[in-house]
C-alpha cells in the first residue's frame, strides 16, 4: 500500500508545482511581463492549459460566478493542499 500512497503524493506534488507555474504564468502574461507572441511562453501556456482546463472546468461549474476573478485555481489548490497534507498521511 505504501508504494501506492507515495506514489500518489508523488502525482500531487507534481500537480501542485504545475499549478502554481500556471497561475504565475498567468499573472505575468495579465501583467505584460510575458508575451504570448513569443513561441516558448506560448507553447508552455497552451499546455498548461490544455492539462488544467478539463479539472478547472467542473470547479467553475460549482463556484459562483466572479467575472474578473478565476477562484477555480485556489480551490484546485485547496483540494491538492488538503489531499497532499491531511488524507495521505492518515493513510499510512
Amino acid at each position: 500500500m505504501a508504494p501506492f500512497i507515495q506514489t500518489l503524493a508523488l502525482i500531487l506534488d507534481v500537480a501542485f508545482t504545475l499549478l502554481l507555474v500556471h497561475v504565475i504564468m498567468s499573472w505575468l502574461i495579465n501583467f505584460q511581463v510575458l508575451n504570448l507572441g513569443q513561441p516558448l511562453v506560448a507553447q508552455i501556456w497552451q499546455g498548461l492549459n490544455r492539462l488544467f482546463e478539463p479539472v478547472f472546468r467542473p470547479v467553475r461549474n460549482i463556484l459562483p460566478n466572479t467575472h474578473p476573478l478565476d477562484l477555480a485555481p485556489l480551490a484546485v489548490f485547496i483540494l491538492i493542499i488538503a489531499l497532499r497534507d491531511y488524507f495521505l498521511p492518515s493513510l499510512y
